[in-house]
Protein backbone atom coordinates (compact mmCIF):
# COMPACT_ATOMS: atom_id res chain seq x y z
CA UNK A 1 0.00 0.00 0.00
CA UNK A 2 3.04 2.55 0.93
CA UNK A 3 4.51 1.42 -2.39
CA UNK A 4 1.22 2.53 -4.27
CA UNK A 5 1.26 5.78 -1.99
CA UNK A 6 4.02 6.40 -3.22
CA UNK A 7 3.66 5.72 -6.86
CA UNK A 8 0.58 8.34 -6.52
CA UNK A 9 2.51 10.99 -4.66
CA UNK A 10 5.23 10.80 -7.57
CA UNK A 11 2.52 10.74 -10.50
CA UNK A 12 1.19 14.09 -8.45
CA UNK A 13 4.15 15.56 -8.60
CA UNK A 14 4.65 14.87 -12.22
CA UNK A 15 1.34 16.22 -12.76
CA UNK A 16 1.98 19.75 -10.74
CA UNK A 17 5.36 20.23 -12.27
CA UNK A 18 3.59 19.42 -15.73
CA UNK A 19 0.84 22.15 -15.11
CA UNK A 20 3.35 24.40 -13.97
CA UNK A 21 5.41 24.05 -17.19
CA UNK A 22 2.24 24.43 -19.07
CA UNK A 23 1.14 27.34 -17.85
CA UNK A 24 5.44 28.82 -18.08
CA UNK A 25 4.68 27.69 -21.72
CA UNK A 26 1.19 29.77 -22.12
CA UNK A 27 2.43 33.14 -20.33
CA UNK A 28 6.11 33.38 -22.38
CA UNK A 29 3.66 32.78 -25.40
CA UNK A 30 1.26 35.07 -24.52
CA UNK A 31 4.66 37.80 -23.26
CA UNK A 32 5.95 36.48 -26.63
CA UNK A 33 2.87 37.51 -28.78
CA UNK A 34 2.26 40.82 -27.30
CA UNK A 35 5.75 41.92 -28.09
CA UNK A 36 4.79 41.55 -31.85
CA UNK A 37 1.35 43.67 -31.30
CA UNK A 38 2.80 46.16 -33.67
CA UNK A 39 3.32 43.74 -36.75
CA UNK A 40 0.27 41.86 -36.23
CA UNK A 41 -1.94 45.37 -36.71
CA UNK A 42 -0.27 46.15 -39.48
CA UNK A 43 -0.67 42.88 -40.98
CA UNK A 44 -4.20 42.73 -39.88
CA UNK A 45 -4.18 46.20 -42.13
CA UNK A 46 -2.74 45.46 -44.82
CA UNK A 47 -4.26 41.85 -45.94
CA UNK A 48 -7.67 43.73 -47.18
CA UNK A 49 -6.26 45.21 -49.98
CA UNK A 50 -5.82 41.78 -52.05
CA UNK A 51 -9.24 41.02 -51.99
CA UNK A 52 -10.32 44.23 -53.71
CA UNK A 53 -11.95 44.11 -56.56
CA UNK A 54 -12.49 40.80 -57.07
CA UNK A 55 -15.41 38.57 -56.83
CA UNK A 56 -17.26 38.80 -53.44
CA UNK A 57 -17.77 34.92 -53.53
CA UNK A 58 -13.67 34.46 -53.87
CA UNK A 59 -12.95 37.09 -50.39
CA UNK A 60 -12.94 34.67 -47.97
CA UNK A 61 -11.40 31.25 -49.91
CA UNK A 62 -8.71 33.85 -50.72
CA UNK A 63 -7.86 34.94 -47.11
CA UNK A 64 -7.90 30.87 -46.37
CA UNK A 65 -5.11 30.67 -49.18
CA UNK A 66 -3.14 33.33 -47.84
CA UNK A 67 -3.67 32.20 -43.86
CA UNK A 68 -2.70 28.85 -44.83
CA UNK A 69 0.48 30.32 -47.09
CA UNK A 70 1.02 32.54 -43.87
CA UNK A 71 0.62 29.17 -41.44
CA UNK A 72 3.44 27.36 -43.99
CA UNK A 73 5.71 30.49 -43.96
CA UNK A 74 6.17 30.42 -39.94
CA UNK A 75 5.81 26.71 -38.83
CA UNK A 76 7.55 25.07 -41.57
CA UNK A 77 10.04 27.63 -42.84
CA UNK A 78 10.51 30.08 -40.31
CA UNK A 79 9.84 27.82 -36.76
CA UNK A 80 12.75 25.82 -38.18
CA UNK A 81 15.32 28.66 -38.71
CA UNK A 82 14.38 30.57 -35.54
CA UNK A 83 15.73 27.49 -33.25
CA UNK A 84 18.53 27.10 -35.42
CA UNK A 85 19.30 30.66 -34.78
CA UNK A 86 18.51 30.07 -31.03
CA UNK A 87 20.97 26.95 -30.92
CA UNK A 88 23.69 27.93 -32.71
CA UNK A 89 24.25 31.92 -33.55
CA UNK A 90 22.14 33.82 -30.79
CA UNK A 91 24.37 36.76 -31.31
CA UNK A 92 22.47 37.13 -34.21
CA UNK A 93 19.23 37.44 -32.76
CA UNK A 94 19.53 41.29 -31.83
CA UNK A 95 21.38 42.68 -35.92
CA UNK A 96 18.04 40.32 -37.29
CA UNK A 97 15.68 42.45 -34.44
CA UNK A 98 17.17 45.40 -36.05
CA UNK A 99 17.12 44.32 -39.45
CA UNK A 100 13.57 43.93 -39.11
CA UNK A 101 12.90 47.23 -37.31
CA UNK A 102 14.18 49.41 -39.69
CA UNK A 103 12.09 47.69 -42.30
CA UNK A 104 9.52 48.11 -40.07
CA UNK A 105 10.36 52.05 -40.02
CA UNK A 106 10.74 52.10 -43.48
CA UNK A 107 7.36 50.90 -44.71
CA UNK A 108 5.80 53.36 -42.17
CA UNK A 109 7.38 56.11 -43.32
CA UNK A 110 6.59 54.91 -47.51
CA UNK A 111 3.22 54.73 -46.18
CA UNK A 112 3.11 58.19 -44.73
CA UNK A 113 5.15 59.29 -47.65
CA UNK A 114 2.25 58.04 -50.13
CA UNK A 115 -0.38 59.57 -48.37
CA UNK A 116 0.72 62.73 -48.12
CA UNK A 117 1.91 62.50 -52.45
CA UNK A 118 -0.39 59.90 -54.06
CA UNK A 119 0.73 60.89 -57.14
CA UNK A 120 3.94 59.54 -56.42
CA UNK A 121 2.62 55.67 -55.88
CA UNK A 122 2.07 54.26 -59.22
CA UNK A 123 1.56 50.73 -58.50
CA UNK A 124 -1.21 50.06 -61.16
CA UNK A 125 -2.99 46.48 -61.72
CA UNK A 126 -2.01 44.71 -65.22
CA UNK A 127 -4.79 45.48 -67.48
CA UNK A 128 -6.94 42.61 -69.49
CA UNK A 129 -5.63 40.09 -66.83
CA UNK A 130 -8.69 37.26 -65.98
CA UNK A 131 -10.59 37.18 -62.67
CA UNK A 132 -8.20 33.54 -61.62
CA UNK A 133 -4.67 34.79 -62.75
CA UNK A 134 -4.93 38.30 -60.61
CA UNK A 135 -6.21 35.91 -58.07
CA UNK A 136 -3.48 33.56 -58.37
CA UNK A 137 -1.10 36.99 -58.61
CA UNK A 138 -2.90 38.73 -55.53
CA UNK A 139 -2.11 35.86 -53.52
CA UNK A 140 1.19 35.09 -54.12
CA UNK A 141 2.38 38.71 -53.33
CA UNK A 142 0.43 38.22 -49.83
CA UNK A 143 2.62 35.40 -48.78
CA UNK A 144 5.56 37.00 -49.76
CA UNK A 145 4.71 40.27 -48.07
CA UNK A 146 3.08 37.64 -45.20
CA UNK A 147 6.84 36.02 -44.74
CA UNK A 148 8.26 39.18 -43.86
CA UNK A 149 6.04 40.28 -41.58
CA UNK A 150 5.98 36.60 -40.35
CA UNK A 151 10.14 36.58 -40.30
CA UNK A 152 9.63 39.71 -37.53
CA UNK A 153 6.83 38.25 -35.63
CA UNK A 154 9.01 35.31 -35.06
CA UNK A 155 12.12 36.93 -34.21
CA UNK A 156 10.58 39.37 -32.11
CA UNK A 157 8.89 36.08 -30.24
CA UNK A 158 12.02 34.27 -30.21
CA UNK A 159 13.89 37.41 -28.59
CA UNK A 160 11.25 37.43 -25.85
CA UNK A 161 11.18 33.36 -25.06
CA UNK A 162 13.60 32.26 -22.33
CA UNK A 163 13.54 28.74 -21.39
CA UNK A 164 15.57 25.69 -20.56
CA UNK A 165 14.90 23.77 -23.42
CA UNK A 166 14.59 23.51 -27.24
CA UNK A 167 10.99 21.86 -26.91
CA UNK A 168 9.57 24.69 -24.93
CA UNK A 169 10.84 27.25 -26.98
CA UNK A 170 9.57 25.00 -30.28
CA UNK A 171 6.27 25.12 -28.44
CA UNK A 172 6.00 28.78 -27.33
CA UNK A 173 7.01 29.88 -31.05
CA UNK A 174 4.65 27.38 -32.39
CA UNK A 175 1.75 28.43 -30.09
CA UNK A 176 2.70 32.29 -31.39
CA UNK A 177 2.65 31.30 -34.86
CA UNK A 178 -1.37 29.88 -34.71
CA UNK A 179 -2.91 32.45 -32.39
CA UNK A 180 -1.19 35.13 -33.90
CA UNK A 181 -2.02 33.39 -37.89
CA UNK A 182 -5.82 32.70 -36.21
CA UNK A 183 -6.24 36.65 -35.14
CA UNK A 184 -4.54 38.18 -38.34
CA UNK A 185 -6.98 36.08 -40.99
CA UNK A 186 -9.62 35.97 -38.67
CA UNK A 187 -10.11 39.74 -38.09
CA UNK A 188 -9.28 40.08 -42.03
CA UNK A 189 -12.31 37.55 -42.85
CA UNK A 190 -14.62 39.72 -40.25
CA UNK A 191 -13.01 42.68 -41.91
CA UNK A 192 -13.86 41.62 -45.93
CA UNK A 193 -17.52 40.70 -45.19
CA UNK A 194 -18.46 43.30 -42.78
CA UNK A 195 -19.95 45.52 -45.86
CA UNK A 196 -21.69 42.65 -47.08
CA UNK A 197 -23.01 41.96 -43.81
CA UNK A 198 -24.18 45.33 -43.47
CA UNK A 199 -25.65 45.45 -46.74
CA UNK A 200 -27.35 42.00 -46.12
CA UNK A 201 -28.86 43.28 -42.99
CA UNK A 202 -30.30 46.98 -44.51
CA UNK A 203 -32.00 44.80 -47.03
CA UNK A 204 -33.33 41.70 -45.61
CA UNK A 205 -33.85 43.23 -41.82
CA UNK A 206 -36.91 42.36 -40.31
CA UNK A 207 -36.57 45.44 -38.13
CA UNK A 208 -35.86 49.08 -38.52
CA UNK A 209 -33.10 48.65 -36.04
CA UNK A 210 -31.03 46.13 -37.58
CA UNK A 211 -31.87 47.82 -41.02
CA UNK A 212 -30.26 51.05 -39.41
CA UNK A 213 -27.54 48.99 -38.10
CA UNK A 214 -26.77 47.55 -41.53
CA UNK A 215 -26.51 50.97 -42.98
CA UNK A 216 -24.54 52.14 -40.21
CA UNK A 217 -22.32 49.21 -40.81
CA UNK A 218 -22.02 49.86 -45.09
CA UNK A 219 -21.59 54.00 -44.28
CA UNK A 220 -18.45 53.73 -42.04
CA UNK A 221 -16.59 50.24 -42.60
CA UNK A 222 -14.44 52.70 -45.02
CA UNK A 223 -13.44 54.94 -41.89
CA UNK A 224 -13.14 51.83 -39.88
CA UNK A 225 -10.36 50.64 -42.71
CA UNK A 226 -8.77 53.91 -42.91
CA UNK A 227 -8.16 53.88 -39.13
CA UNK A 228 -6.90 49.63 -39.16
CA UNK A 229 -4.13 51.22 -41.84
CA UNK A 230 -3.72 54.26 -40.10
CA UNK A 231 -3.30 52.42 -36.28
CA UNK A 232 -1.23 49.78 -37.83
CA UNK A 233 0.81 52.42 -39.47
CA UNK A 234 1.49 54.28 -36.35
CA UNK A 235 2.53 50.61 -34.78
CA UNK A 236 4.93 49.52 -37.22
CA UNK A 237 6.97 53.14 -36.65
CA UNK A 238 6.26 52.35 -32.57
CA UNK A 239 7.21 48.83 -32.69
CA UNK A 240 10.06 49.60 -35.37
CA UNK A 241 11.58 52.37 -33.54
CA UNK A 242 11.50 50.54 -30.29
CA UNK A 243 13.39 47.52 -31.43
CA UNK A 244 16.18 49.89 -32.93
CA UNK A 245 16.65 51.71 -30.07
CA UNK A 246 17.02 48.71 -27.69
CA UNK A 247 19.06 47.21 -30.39
CA UNK A 248 21.27 50.52 -30.08
CA UNK A 249 21.18 50.28 -26.92
CA UNK A 250 22.50 46.52 -26.71
CA UNK A 251 25.34 47.65 -28.62
CA UNK A 252 26.90 50.48 -25.85
CA UNK A 253 24.77 53.30 -27.33
CA UNK A 254 22.60 54.88 -24.39
CA UNK A 255 22.14 58.36 -25.37
CA UNK A 256 18.65 58.47 -26.90
CA UNK A 257 17.28 55.93 -24.81
CA UNK A 258 18.04 57.54 -21.95
CA UNK A 259 16.71 60.78 -23.12
CA UNK A 260 13.33 59.26 -24.18
CA UNK A 261 13.59 57.45 -20.63
CA UNK A 262 13.94 60.78 -18.95
CA UNK A 263 10.97 62.35 -20.90
CA UNK A 264 8.77 59.11 -19.82
CA UNK A 265 9.65 59.93 -16.12
CA UNK A 266 8.40 63.33 -16.52
CA UNK A 267 5.43 62.34 -17.54
CA UNK A 268 5.13 59.81 -15.41
CA UNK A 269 4.70 62.39 -12.66
CA UNK A 270 1.60 63.41 -14.21
CA UNK A 271 -1.11 63.15 -11.38
CA UNK A 272 -3.91 60.54 -12.04
CA UNK A 273 -3.22 59.73 -15.45
CA UNK A 274 1.15 59.26 -14.91
CA UNK A 275 1.27 55.86 -16.29
CA UNK A 276 -0.55 56.31 -19.19
CA UNK A 277 0.94 59.51 -19.86
CA UNK A 278 4.77 58.32 -19.56
CA UNK A 279 3.38 54.86 -22.30
CA UNK A 280 2.10 57.63 -24.37
CA UNK A 281 5.55 59.52 -24.23
CA UNK A 282 7.55 56.64 -25.03
CA UNK A 283 5.74 55.43 -27.10
CA UNK A 284 5.15 58.84 -29.50
CA UNK A 285 8.82 59.25 -28.94
CA UNK A 286 9.84 55.61 -30.41
CA UNK A 287 7.37 56.42 -33.43
CA UNK A 288 8.84 59.44 -34.35
CA UNK A 289 12.05 58.28 -34.12
CA UNK A 290 11.44 55.37 -36.20
CA UNK A 291 9.49 57.70 -38.55
CA UNK A 292 12.87 59.68 -38.92
CA UNK A 293 15.06 56.45 -39.57
CA UNK A 294 12.61 55.33 -42.34
CA UNK A 295 12.78 58.26 -43.97
CA UNK A 296 16.30 58.40 -44.35
CA UNK A 297 15.93 55.13 -45.47
CA UNK A 298 13.56 55.59 -48.31
CA UNK A 299 16.22 56.71 -50.31
CA UNK A 300 18.79 54.41 -49.56
CA UNK A 301 16.27 51.47 -50.63
CA UNK A 302 15.02 53.59 -53.72
CA UNK A 303 18.33 54.26 -55.03
CA UNK A 304 20.22 51.80 -54.32
CA UNK A 305 18.58 48.42 -52.54
CA UNK A 306 16.09 47.97 -55.14
CA UNK A 307 17.66 48.44 -58.17
CA UNK A 308 20.32 45.50 -56.46
CA UNK A 309 17.45 43.18 -56.12
CA UNK A 310 16.30 43.93 -59.53
CA UNK A 311 19.51 43.45 -61.40
CA UNK A 312 19.88 40.18 -59.12
CA UNK A 313 16.27 38.75 -60.54
CA UNK A 314 17.38 39.83 -63.81
CA UNK A 315 20.92 37.82 -63.55
CA UNK A 316 18.81 35.14 -62.45
CA UNK A 317 16.25 35.15 -64.84
CA UNK A 318 18.89 35.59 -67.97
Amino acid sequence: MSGLLALLDDVAALARLASAQLDDIAAQAAKAGSKAAGVVIDDSAVTPKYVVGLPAARELPIVAKIARGSIFNKLVLLLPAALLLDAFAPWLITPLLMLGGAYLCFEGAEKIWHTLHPEKNHAIEPENIDAAHLEQQRVAGAIKTDFILSAEIMTIALASTHTDSTWKTAIILALVAVFITAVVYGSVALLVKADDFGLKLCQEGRFAVTRSLGGAIVKWMPAVMTAISTIGTAAMLWVGGSIILHGIEHFGFHGIGDAIKSAAQVASQLPTVGDIAAWLTTATLDGLFGLALGLLLMPIVHAIINPAIEMVKGGQEA
